[in-house]
């Protein structure tokens, strides 16, 4: 069964039998190993929260293809000649629910390996495929599902992998603000706080292992997680990541590219940076300063610990000023261009 909220209400369609509250629940993990898990209380919940996470990869070599268990029902796949991207599934005794799928080079089949592997090592087939955003390096690989699943995206990607040309199923389900994926006792939850780095870019919570998945909002600590902001709305981001920062039932946080695991801390890390380079390139553009002489007078010293800054300084810079361009109204405009100078 999947839910969907928005301002226009619910709607509802039957697609699988939702697990009794209170029954035991068999999900599936290998074939060779099937797990019977039985509800606990909140105490309990918590116990084995904080005594499993240790059981499950936390890190991983993004130089070859590989399938790691991140948690009691979510595992993350990529890397080899998917470069860093991280792609989730979640199993289930009804069927499986894939989550992003890079591919690279691109191509309808590039997620074939994946699907080899799916095959292996479980007897039901993928139901659903969710596309985290439009951006073709991380659902390059969901194309070969394309024969058994559903695809799910917010409302807004439909436009744009139709305009560009994405090589991804055009999603038939689509949501507004939330919707509720519950497959074979797993739930697994949208949200759309709101445009970011995308306006289509939806999060991931799978609330009953404490797992969020924030494609291109969060990295590994000490990366920054975006080489420019040409896509992005900046002012709606920084209260996005306020919002993450502060959600319920997240232990970890898996970021869209490399690894490790994260936490909620980066959020409230990358929140700082974006607001603190926000103002002091809007200050200096207030007194009238050129974007030549803004990339000379911005430092983000105190941000060191990201090592990926020297990196991405100017083209941060850059488009920062060019989002806050069209942001402002000088007192005297006349003269100005209508476009950022370049």
């Amino acid at each position: 069964m999947f839910r969907a909220h928005g301002r226009f209400g619910a709607f509802r369609e039957r697609v699988s039998t939702a697990a009794t509250i209170g029954h035991s629940r068999t999900f599936p993990g290998d074939k060779e190993s099937m797990k019977s898990i039985k509800l606990l209380s909140t105490a309990g919940l918590l116990l084995m929260s904080q005594q499993s996470l240790s059981q499950f990869d936390t890190n991983w070599d993004n130089s070859e293809a590989t399938i790691n268990r991140i948690s009691e029902h979510v595992y993350r796949w990529g890397g080899g000649g998917m470069g860093g991207i991280n792609g989730l599934f979640v199993p289930t005794s009804e069927g499986i629910i894939v989550i992003d799928g890079p591919g690279s080079p691109c191509s309808p089949d590039a997620g074939q390996w994946f699907k080899d592997e799916l095959e292996a090592r479980y007897d039901v087939p993928v139901r659903y495929v969710v596309l985290s955003h439009d951006h073709q390096s991380h659902i390059c690989g969901t194309m070969v599902f394309s024969d058994t699943a559903v695809s799910i995206g917010h409302k807004k990607i439909r436009p744009h992998l139709i305009r560009e040309g994405r090589i991804a199923p055009v999603p038939t389900v689509t949501f507004e603000e939330s919707l509720d994926i519950d497959l074979g006792g797993v739930k697994v939850v949208l949200h759309y706080f709101g445009p970011t780095h995308s306006d289509n870019l939806i999060v991931i919570h799978i609330p009953a292992d404490g797992v969020l998945f924030a494609p291109d909002l969060g990295r590994p600590e000490g990366q920054l997680p975006n080489p420019d902001f040409r896509d992005m709305d900046v002012d709606s981001t920084i209260e996005v990541l306020g919002i993450l920062a502060r959600m319920d039932d997240v232990d970890i946080v898996v970021p869209g590219h490399n690894a490790p695991l994260s936490t909620q801390a980066y959020f409230r890390r990358y929140q700082e940076y974006l607001s603190t380079l926000r103002e002091r390139v809007l200050d200096h553009m207030v007194a009238g300063r050129s974007l030549d002489e803004i990339l000379e007078l911005v430092s983000m010293d105190e941000f060191s610990d990201y090592t990926n800054l020297g990196q991405y300084h100017v083209p941060n810079v850059t488009s920062m000023y060019d989002y806050l361009y069209r942001y402002r109204e000088p007192n005297s405009p006349g003269g100005m261009p209508i476009r950022v100078p370049q």
